[in-house]
């Protein structure tokens, strides 16, 4: 098959959403014998190497959030270009407006479309002050969903709540992978910890993923502040970067590693205590997932994409996404009981095995086999 994949950010910043269409692009290609071409806005500072045929669509910088490029629609010579490649399937995964101008050209040549849901995006504004818009987004959003053939969601619940959205059963289940060799509890580095200035006596505390308000930054803080405060031996482990690193910064005893990949981002993960995830705004959590991985118990919000993940009590604690003293006080307890913390984390180790690459990506590309017209 001929595959379009549309994305807003398909490799110019590390992100959860581009790291699953990257895995899914290289599966349909290397494994699957496809032909895939991806359309997307591009900058001069890549993150990491696209998978695929990456294709530059002409975008301007969001003025708000300026690390974002935003593409103004399919220019002519981009029109040009997907009617000489004639795909079968037209594969959208970002609601902005390269993607429903996609939807729109399919729709006139008959070709099938199918959606990806990444990011709970109507959930963003509020962090920005800009919670009045939010019917008119999640409005948006529902014409997005339905004006495709199919949906892909990432968890049972997103599928149900598609289903429920869309009025019909065109949803299905793309959960996501974990590489388990490369996250893995032998990655821990007790040399590594120290030369971060971590004490053998601290508990690492990691913020793992990309530093923005919206993954919860400032409960965080607040989390480390109470424990801190409280005189517990807590060093927060920062992992990733992104526009709100100085209010990660300004905490105390903070060890920012930056943006690092492969295996000095296994060796960092694996090398902290606990996991305190408060973002309520993911669909999946992809960092959650390889947090597991490496043996790390998670403390989180209790939200969806940490209940398809963490059993409470098993591989972690799920907790009050907005209630500091719930955090803190788990936290607490995991620090007094360093038993009950290995024993989270080889549970999660476990549940980490459930996940692979290879199978979420083949059932995309069952759900485009179902999809594909039959040929003339």
């Amino acid at each position: 098959m001929r595959i379009a994949l549309f994305s807003g950010n398909y490799n110019y910043l590390r992100e959860g959403a581009n790291q699953a269409l990257n895995r899914l692009v290289r599966y349909l290609e290397e494994k699957s014998g496809h032909d895939v071409r991806v359309y997307s806005p591009v900058t001069d500072t890549p993150a990491f190497e696209p998978a695929g045929t990456l294709v530059p669509v002409p975008s301007v910088q969001l003025p708000f959030r300026r690390e974002f490029q935003l593409a103004l629609g399919i220019p002519a010579a981009i029109r040009y270009d997907l009617d000489r490649f004639a795909p079968d399937i037209v594969h959208v995964s970002t609601p902005d407006i390269l993607d429903v101008r996609a939807q729109h050209y399919a729709r006139r040549r008959g070709i099938p479309i199918v959606a990806s849901m990444h990011t709970h995006f109507e959930t963003y504004l509020d962090y920005y002050r800009l919670g009045w818009a939010r019917p008119l987004i999640e409005a948006h959003l529902r014409a997005f969903y339905r004006r495709s053939d199919h949906v892909l969601a990432p968890t049972p619940g997103l599928v149900a709540d598609m289903k429920r959205t869309r009025g019909d059963d065109r949803a299905s289940l793309w959960s996501r992978g974990v590489d388990r060799d490369m996250f893995a509890p032998e990655r821990r580095d007790p040399a590594w910890r120290r030369a971060q200035g971590i004490a053998d006596g601290e508990i690492a505390l990691l913020f793992f993923g990309r530093l923005v308000l919206e993954k919860g930054a400032n409960v965080f803080a607040q989390v480390i502040s109470a424990l801190q405060g409280a005189g517990l031996p807590v060093r927060p482990l920062i992992v990733g970067a992104g526009p709100a690193e100085s209010l990660f910064r300004a905490l105390p005893g903070a060890v920012l590693t930056g943006h690092v990949q492969g295996e000095m981002l296994a060796r960092a993960v694996a090398s902290a205590d606990i996991l305190l995830t408060p973002s309520t705004t993911e669909t999946f959590g992809n960092v959650v997932l390889e947090a597991m991985a490496c043996g790390i118990p998670v403390v989180s919000a209790d939200a969806p994409s940490a209940r398809a993940l963490v059993r409470d009590g098993v591989e972690g604690l799920l907790r009050p996404p907005l209630e500091i003293s719930a955090y803190a006080e788990a936290i607490r307890g995991l620090i007094a009981d360093p038993q009950r913390r290995r024993t989270m984390g080889r549970a999660a180790r476990a549940a980490s095995a459930g996940y692979s690459w290879d199978a979420a990506s083949e059932s995309v590309a069952e759900t485009y086999r179902r999809l594909r017209r039959p040929a003339a």
